[in-house]
């Protein structure tokens, strides 16, 4: 899995600046998503834990949104590139690099963890391992929001992302690595395509049991 990662991490190095020119106020064209991040958010605060974690939060924007909704959240990412934008972009907010499969987060500590297009680069393979990590730093009752690329066939389909290859996930598959992990999912949304690929924007919202 490092390996895997450290790609990752030095592809989106080089894409910085592009990245976040495209994608930081995307939000403002996605009611969907800003409504499952609301609700995400609402429900993260009625546990009484309003601390969330953005992982893969890239250039700071999500992170942002979620103490705007009044959330003690911070953001990780294993860009170097990305945590110093999001520095910069937002520096009242903390930011430090974290690895998905290994997260500097003690044992149950978050109320809410916030995975927006942050592990569709995973191989299919390698993604209980990264679900497990997310569940053990929830605390119990605390939420998981996935967001990622959805597909109607039965298997993932790796594709061609425009930084690094990405893979799509069926829903109903997504959500059984969600309940083997230990959540429990209450909340699918998918809608329109989300590029010229035909996929759909997902998102699934679990619980820790």
């Amino acid at each position: 899995m490092a390996n895997h990662q450290d790609g990752t991490g030095a592809a989106y190095d080089g894409v910085v600046e592009l990245y976040a020119s495209l994608f930081a106020n995307r939000l403002e064209t996605q009611p969907f998503t800003r409504a499952m991040i609301g609700t995400f958010a609402e429900l993260v605060r009625a546990t009484g834990n309003p601390r969330v974690a953005d992982v893969g939060c890239g250039p700071g924007h999500l992170t942002a949104m979620l103490h705007e909704l009044g959330l003690d959240a911070f953001g990780l990412d294993l860009s170097s590139g990305m945590v110093d934008h999001a520095r910069r972009a937002h520096p009242a907010l903390r930011f430090q690099e974290g690895r998905m499969e290994s997260l500097p987060i003690e044992d149950g500590a978050l109320g809410g963890v916030l995975a927006h297009y942050s592990m569709i680069h995973t191989p299919p393979v390698e993604l209980p391992a990264l679900l497990a990590e997310q569940v053990r730093v929830l605390a119990p009752g605390g939420l998981l929001l996935v967001s990622f690329f959805g597909t109607d066939g039965p298997e993932p389909v790796r594709f061609d992302h425009k930084v690094t290859p990405a893979y799509s996930w069926p829903a109903d598959r997504l959500a059984q690595l969600l309940t083997d992990a230990g959540l429990v999912p209450f909340a699918q949304l998918l809608h329109d395509p989300a590029s010229e690929r035909g996929f759909l924007d997902a998102h699934l919202l679990a619980r820790r049991s």
